[in-house]
């Protein structure tokens, strides 16, 4: 994938291990279905995602699946071992579900909640996915070299090792100056220093304490998103701070932006 797929060199860490997840779960189909990898039945493709539908599995996890066999059997063509491809124009059942109804951004009120029951450095983390916009593994790859806070702003790598210049909020900036005041960092070093599940697991554990409901971190982005929509009236703002290149990927936020309904209805 690194040297054929449409990222290249730059494809993450994270991608790789989803692939190889979705490609030993295909074998394991094959296997218990007895299902041959070279020469595969018309139908074991639409099989393998009737099979995965069966298991209740979400229809973008279902699509992640699809999208490692795919490159499985992409790969065994490239090597000449087989002209097959079981997956061909197939796709999964359609998702009745709108996005906005699936995957919901944190409350103010939970997010001051979690806030006040955090330490410093969880401080700093939870504000840089909230107010920073940043996705998890950004948050905890930034290191001190990419802040600059006498101009209230970071440099982050994101996505495709796309780099953007990310503003701080007020309250970010504050905590980011007491922590780097408290532990006297090398340019070099981690702002956090934390793996991507460690950081879960300190979220998860916030929550309970907090009796905040856990959604995960990408809802923090979630959140920074909408408040920049609902705040500025412009999806080109909450585009250019989050990093989306394109404006539909953002409009979900001007759906949990808009409150004009539940206001309409709250005096029925």
């Amino acid at each position: 994938m690194a040297l054929f797929g449409k990222a290249g060199a730059a494809i993450s860490s994270r991608t790789l291990r989803t692939y190889r997840q979705g490609i030993a779960r295909y074998l394991d189909f094959a296997q218990v279905r007895a299902v041959s990898l070279l020469r595969p039945s018309r139908d074991s493709g639409a099989l393998y995602i009737r099979t995965l539908e069966a298991e209740g599995l979400a229809p973008s996890t279902v699509q992640v699946h699809l999208a490692a066999a795919r490159a499985f059997y992409k790969a065994l063509r490239w090597a000449g071992v087989t002209d097959s491809d079981p997956l061909a124009d197939l796709s999964p059942a359609p998702d009745n579900t709108a996005p906005w109804d699936k995957r919901q951004p944190y409350r103010d009120d939970e997010l001051l909640c979690l806030l006040g029951y955090a330490g410093l450095r969880d401080r700093v983390l939870i504000l840089l996915c909230a107010h920073g916009g940043l996705r998890i593994s950004e948050a905890v790859a930034l290191k001190w070299s990419d802040v600059q806070l006498s101009a209230a702003q970071m440099t982050v790598t994101g996505k495709g090792r796309k780099v953007r210049n990310v503003h701080l909020s007020a309250s970010l900036k504050n905590e980011l100056l007491l922590l780097n005041e408290q532990t006297q960092p090398g340019g070099q070093e981690p702002v956090i220093g934390a793996t991507q599940t460690a950081a879960r697991q300190r979220l998860r554990r916030l929550c309970q304490e907090s009796g905040v409901r856990y959604l995960g971190w990408h809802a923090m982005r979630h959140y920074a998103g909408t408040r920049l929509t609902r705040q500025t009236g412009n999806l080109e703002h909450a585009a250019r701070h989050l990093g989306h290149s394109s404006l539909e990927t953002t409009r979900i936020y001007a759906k949990w932006a808009d409150d004009a309904l539940n206001e309409a209805l709250e005096g029925w």
